[in-house]
């Protein structure tokens, strides 16, 4: 349920930007809340409608008991972490419902996901007090409903058979292997975005422009660091290997979900320094497209393989 993700930015450890040549900053257009609202709506219904259609199949078995009690405990620790809001606790653990119910028992997607809460949490708040002084940590309420949808909605969905079969034309028979890989790479996506924005705020050093390679003011949509970039790939690779471990995955499956959950880091970027800067896109709907097409480059290199 989770995710503590992170608004791409990266400090300066560096001289005062007056004297760098930096890429020319646009100016800040709106939010865009509508588009947060728009990712909010294309995930939580439906994942919350299947997840209640699902518990009541299944009143009153011990899978009905078990997806309550998990998703109410995920609820809860998020809360106590004090890691996001009390709608973005209740996304989060719609969410977990939707997982589990897709991967019932001890071999379940909610390894992987737990493995992605702890270390988006501990990224974001490593360094505190020098994301404080930059401006750029998150806020003490920590992360929104929104925030929440944007970047575990994808995976939610994709456990859904209906959905995913419908959307990739798939046999019964071919669901779960497909599935499973695009799963695993939305999560490792968001983690290593997360991770690499948040720990590369803190050690990256100066920021480039992913498009120009630039120095850019840190906070800059599309700035990214070498350390950070390779810090978000480690952290992906624990929660493909969680997830390959858990789930049975074959090591060439497990190795195309962290390929595409890379992939999607980078398109993450891309889509901040080019629709994002421009305010076509919020961060919301960029962490919503990263996390999907990670997810679509799983599936699709699946089907080929």
């Amino acid at each position: 349920m989770i995710v503590l993700y992170a608004a791409r930015a990266v400090p300066s450890l560096h001289p005062p930007m007056s004297t760098l040549n930096t890429e020319p900053q646009p100016a800040r257009r709106s939010s865009l809340p509508w588009q947060s609202k728009a990712v909010l709506l294309a995930f939580v219904p439906l994942a919350g409608t299947w997840v209640c259609l699902r518990v009541g199949v299944a009143w009153p078995s011990l899978l009905f008991w078990q997806t309550t009690l998990i998703s109410i405990a995920f609820t809860l620790f998020v809360l106590a972490l004090r890691a996001a809001t009390a709608g973005a606790a209740i996304t989060g653990g719609i969410f977990t419902a939707a997982l589990y119910l897709a991967t019932p028992g001890l071999r379940t997607a909610l390894w992987p996901l737990l493995a992605l809460l702890l270390l988006t949490f501990s990224a974001t708040r490593f360094g505190r007090r020098r994301k404080e002084a930059l401006g750029l940590a998150e806020g003490r309420r920590g992360r929104t409903a929104s925030q929440v949808a944007a970047n575990l909605g994808v995976a939610a969905l994709i456990g859904i058979p209906e959905v995913t079969m419908r959307l990739f034309d798939l046999a019964p028979d071919d669901y779960g292997r497909l599935a499973l890989a695009a799963i695993l790479a939305a999560m490792a996506e968001a983690t290593a975005d997360t991770v690499s924005s948040e720990l590369g705020q803190v050690l990256g050093g100066q920021p480039r422009l992913i498009t120009t390679f630039r120095r850019v003011p840190p906070g800059t949509d599309g700035g990214i660091t070498i350390i950070g970039t390779l810090l978000g790939s480690v952290a992906a690779t624990a929660v493909v290997l969680i997830g390959a471990r858990v789930l049975a995955l074959p090591r060439t499956d497990a190795l195309i979900a962290l390929a595409a959950g890379i992939a999607g880091l980078f398109i993450d970027s891309l889509l901040g320094a080019g629709p994002e800067r421009s305010g076509w896109l919020n961060n919301d709907a960029v962490n919503a497209l990263s996390t999907l097409a990670a997810a679509l480059i799983a599936a699709t290199a699946i089907r080929f393989f």
